[in-house]
């Protein structure tokens, strides 16, 4: 199989992962698709720059970024992240996630994604953020530090307001 069909297979299998790795950077929908869908293009052009295979999903990935980042300076948008007002109770924790994950700065959000809703491993973060893997562990683990304060606090403000 060559690498345009091997892509072309992988981005069957993938595309719901690829569109919530750019929603995360585009906060919503359409711009999201579209930045999935550019990318695509931008793949299927540059396909013979894919030297090993096994690295189709970092390869893609970095391009989302690229893409992402491209678009968001294009516009010059402050990413934000889209509440739900009605959110049923189900939705409380995922809200909850995605507020926090939305106030840590970049890199550091991608870091987290990457790891934990795409589950990639520290050393296909690194490829794809182009750094070091063990700069992609301090980041993790300092904004993972960072966001068990955080909600720890949250956690103990009712108590200190006597409620």
């Amino acid at each position: 199989m060559d690498n345009r069909q091997l892509f072309e297979q992988f981005i069957r299998q993938n595309v719901d992962g690829a569109y919530r790795f750019a929603y995360t950077y585009m906060k919503n929908r359409e711009d999201a698709e579209d930045v999935v869908n550019e990318s695509v293009v931008k793949a299927l052009r540059s396909i013979r720059s894919l030297k090993n295979p096994e690295y189709i999903k970092t390869w893609f990935y970095k391009i989302i970024v690229n893409t992402s980042l491209t678009q968001l300076r294009r516009k010059k948008r402050f990413m934000q992240l889209e509440h739900v007002e009605e959110a049923a109770e189900d939705d409380h924790a995922r809200l909850l996630f995605d507020s926090m994950v939305a106030a840590v700065a970049e890199p550091d959000r991608s870091i987290l994604v990457l790891r934990y809703c795409e589950g990639m491993t520290l050393a296909q973060v690194a490829r794809v953020l182009d750094m070091n893997e063990n700069t992609i562990k301090t980041r993790l683990y300092r904004t993972l530090r960072t966001l068990r304060a955080d909600m720890e606090a949250k956690l103990d403000e009712p108590n200190q307001k006597g409620i």
